[in-house]
């Protein structure tokens, strides 16, 4: 079993960058692909970015892409999502969930934290 929690959320203004970190507890993070998710407020969850056990390879949202990287050290048992060039419409609850394999659909993840709320002003 994993147990997951994320950090880093905040408030930031439109153009700016925030880095989220998921630390996991148990001795079996590494044989776990990690992703994350947003919720808005009235909208469904969302898939913004995953990554594999050794880090070969990374999925991103189109809305993510370009912007968003994800990044993980199994040493340290953390997962990172590094936001820049935030938009008002990123705003939403932030989650990272771990499963057996790299999806894009909630339902791929075994395991999620509680979430971390980032908001960006305009």
């Amino acid at each position: 079993q994993v147990q997951l929690a994320e950090s880093g959320g905040g408030l930031v203004q439109a153009g700016g960058s925030l880095r989220l970190s998921c630390a996991a507890s148990g001795r079996t993070f590494s044989s776990y692909s990690m992703g994350w998710f947003r919720q808005a407020p009235g909208k469904e969850r969302e898939f913004v970015a995953a990554i594999v056990r050794s880090s070969s390879s990374r999925a991103y949202a189109d809305s993510a892409k370009g912007r968003f990287t994800i990044s993980r050290d199994n040493a340290r048992n953390t997962v990172n999502l590094q936001m820049n060039s935030l938009k008002v419409e990123d705003t939403a609850v932030y989650y990272c969930a771990a499963g057996r394999t790299i999806a894009a659909q909630a339902f791929g993840y075994d395991y999620w934290g509680q979430g971390t709320q980032v908001i960006v002003s305009s």
